[in-house]
């Protein structure tokens, strides 16, 4: 049995620090007073997601300015959405592979909090697969975590060879297409060349020069 270049390195990644599992990861944000700022993850299908936000003022004790949140899938579906919040959680399973938005933005009505300064600071605790579960102590536990990673490293897998499979049939439709364009090219530098041996030759014909 082969194993492809693509399949070989996913599997390096994963035995090597496991940089393609779902892991914790805390973000630190600063929204600015107009606008929107965005993080974004890559997570294939059923994965669950849980975050953590906390919106605080670094200048002062206690929870900053309100914000507005949004979380939309990878195809655009809003999957969580609050106003004038100063901290939250929200959680979700991915049901298609893809890129996952959370947005913040500061809440256009501030009344309630004198700002220190323009921009927010929102701490985000962001988790993932085996990190969003609440373990127990003991064997039973390293047990259960082992064969959560088996499970997700096989997904990962999984998923690597689908995209491995996507690229080979996208690499192939551009051979056939680069093949069809290339004998297009030839039969028309074939009808140009015998159009033009046509043409010289009658034009020496009419010309009487043979």
């Amino acid at each position: 049995m082969t194993i492809s270049p693509l399949l070989f390195i996913g599997l390096i990644c994963l035995a090597g620090g496991g940089s393609l599992l779902p892991a914790a990861e805390a973000i630190w944000l600063t929204v600015p007073s107009s606008g929107e700022r965005c993080v974004y993850e890559e997570i294939h299908a059923n994965v669950v997601v849980v975050v953590d936000y906390l919106c605080i003022d670094q200048n002062n004790i206690g929870l900053g300015p309100t914000v507005d949140v949004r979380v939309n899938s990878a195809y655009g579906k809003e999957l969580y959405k609050k106003t004038n919040e100063t901290h939250g959680q929200f959680a979700f399973t991915t049901s298609e592979s893809g890129t996952y938005l959370a947005c913040f933005l500061i809440h256009h009505d501030q009344t309630h909090y004198t700002a220190s300064n323009s921009t927010a600071i929102v701490n985000i605790d962001w988790k993932m697969g085996i990190q969003t579960k609440d373990w127990d102590a003991g064997v039973e536990l390293e047990l259960r975590k082992s064969s959560e990673r088996i499970t997700e490293i096989r997904a990962n897998i999984l998923y690597l060879k689908f995209r491995e499979s996507a690229m080979r049939e996208v690499n192939e439709k551009t051979n056939k297409r680069v093949a069809q364009l290339s004998f297009i090219s030839l039969g028309l530098c074939l009808i140009v060349s015998l159009f033009q041996v046509w043409h010289l030759k009658r034009f020496f014909l009419k010309k009487k020069l043979i």
